[in-house]
């Protein structure tokens, strides 16, 4: 049996190989579980500041890739221990079996180590949400969403920068200082895409909108729903899903609904032209004194224009935008019935109902 376990294959003995299995399977075996107690140490480092957040979200969120990491992790250590075979190692365009096997397998130790990275970031991300939640000011939500994807993005640009130097053995300092010159060339490439980054600093410190915030900008009126790196998407009345650029959002002139305090009505009236000067002037002091019954302010009764087919007298006013949409339009036509009532009093016609047609018959030559 001794023997048999020094014989030598592809330049390891079959001890080694065991040895190597047995480590593989037995974290194959053991990782959940490790994994999981690694979680629940890391959980209690955040655990204070995350104490709004049920422990079941985190270990959701890291033990999976935890476990692949682990398993990595031990099975790279103990096959890195074995003698790379002298029969494989051809090679492959400039470069050997062996080193391409190594650059790989660090290659994707860091993609999982980053994914974990990522990970963490999300939970907590989620622990900044939930505190936000308790506080009414929407904005804090909006900048951990923004900061959230930042920190992700900068995540990635390292791991990709890992990679580099650990499996392709690239000098990071060259490739940061050649990076610097690229750069310029780059700005200008993707000029509007800095400026829409630019744009989104400029929306979250100035906040002349924010997550929720109803607004119109460029003809379409939506809700915010979220502030990216890049654009704000915005759901429109008609439930479509549009991205406006960062940098269009600041240039153009953006209409905050949210934020007005009034809520505006107007009633236009066409009168028929056969309504003379003291029944009109008798509907308009008829209908101010109406809208002088309710909650209203700015209120506005004229006659603002006449023709050849009708006076027109218009009648705005201003509610409080804290008025239940509901209630004010409920509101909006009961003055409105009620004028209809004033006009039936005053014995005074509508522009349609007070034209008649005439038609002649003419004959010709």
């Amino acid at each position: 049996m001794e023997q048999f376990l020094e014989k030598i294959i592809l330049n390891n003995s079959v001890k080694s190989y065991l040895t190597v299995l047995l480590v593989i399977l037995a974290i194959l075996f053991i990782k959940r579980i490790v994994s999981k107690y690694l979680a629940k140490l890391m959980f209690r480092l955040v655990g204070k500041a995350g104490k709004h957040v049920a422990r079941e979200s985190f270990l959701n969120l890291v033990v999976q890739p935890l476990d692949y990491f682990l398993l990595l992790l031990i099975g790279i250590i103990s096959i890195d221990q074995l003698n790379f075979p002298d029969m494989l190692n051809v090679m492959v365009y400039r470069i050997s079996l062996k080193e391409f096997l190594d650059a790989l397998a660090d290659g994707i130790l860091i993609s999982v180590f980053i994914w974990l990275g990522l990970r963490v970031i999300e939970f907590i991300a989620l622990v900044l949400e939930q505190k936000a939640n308790l506080t009414a000011d929407m904005t804090d939500n909006q900048l951990i969403i923004f900061f959230k994807d930042f920190f992700k993005a900068i995540l990635v640009i390292i791991g990709i920068l890992m990679i580099l130097r650990f499996s392709f053995n690239q000098d990071i300092s060259n490739l940061l200082t050649g990076l610097s010159i690229v750069g310029a060339a780059l700005a200008l490439a993707t000029r509007e895409s800095l400026e829409n980054l630019i744009a989104s600093f400029i929306i979250f410190f100035d906040k002349p909108f924010i997550t929720g915030d109803l607004v119109k900008v460029n003809g379409f009126s939506g809700t915010i729903e979220k502030i990216g790196l890049r654009s704000t998407r915005i759901r429109t009345l008609e439930k479509t899903y549009i991205s406006v650029p960062n940098k269009q959002m600041v240039d153009t002139i953006v209409d905050n609904i949210s934020l007005r305090s009034h809520r505006k009505a107007e009633i236009r009236i066409e009168v028929g032209l056969d309504a003379t000067s003291s029944q009109l002037l008798q509907l308009i002091k008829e209908a101010r004194s109406i809208l002088l019954l309710n909650p209203v302010e700015g209120i506005a009764v004229y006659l603002v224009d006449t023709g050849k087919n009708a006076h027109v007298v218009n009648i705005e006013y201003l509610s409080l935008v804290s008025q239940p949409m509901e209630e004010f339009l409920q509101q909006r036509q009961d003055i409105i019935f009620k004028i209809i009532l004033l006009m039936e009093d005053l014995k005074i016609q509508m522009a349609a109902a007070a034209t008649d047609v005439v038609v002649t018959n003419k004959s010709i030559g």
